[in-house]
């Protein structure tokens, strides 16, 4: 089991950078797939970046691709997502997941953390 706390959220305007970070707990972050999803007010909870457990292979969907960097530190138990030119439509509570598998639904994920809120000012 592992025990995922997410941090770096926080108020920003339109076209500024965060870098969220997901510290792991308990079992090394080695042994899974590793996500970030977000969650916007009164909508479903959507994959927004993924990566393998070595860092070798990530995925994005194409709503974020080229604006989101999912990173990890296998030896610091950490992952990150970098998120450059923030738009007002990125505003959303955004959660780190830990899986088995390389999927992108959130059902592919068995641990997951409280979330981080990201609200974006036009």
């Amino acid at each position: 089991q592992v025990l995922l706390v997410e941090s770096g959220g926080g108020l920003v305007q339109a076209g500024d950078s965060l870098r969220l970070s997901c510290a792991a707990s308990g079992r090394t972050v080695s042994s899974y797939v590793m996500a970030w999803f977000r969650q916007a007010p009164g909508k479903e909870r959507e994959f927004v970046a993924r990566i393998d457990w070595s860092g070798a292979s990530t995925s994005y969907p194409d709503s974020v691709k080229g604006r989101f960097t999912i990173s990890r530190d296998n030896a610091k138990n950490t992952v990150h997502l970098q998120i450059n030119s923030l738009k007002p439509e990125d505003t959303a509570v955004y959660y780190c997941a830990a899986g088995w598998a390389l999927g992108v639904g959130v059902r592919d994920y068995n641990y997951w953390g409280q979330g981080t809120p990201v609200t974006v000012s036009s």
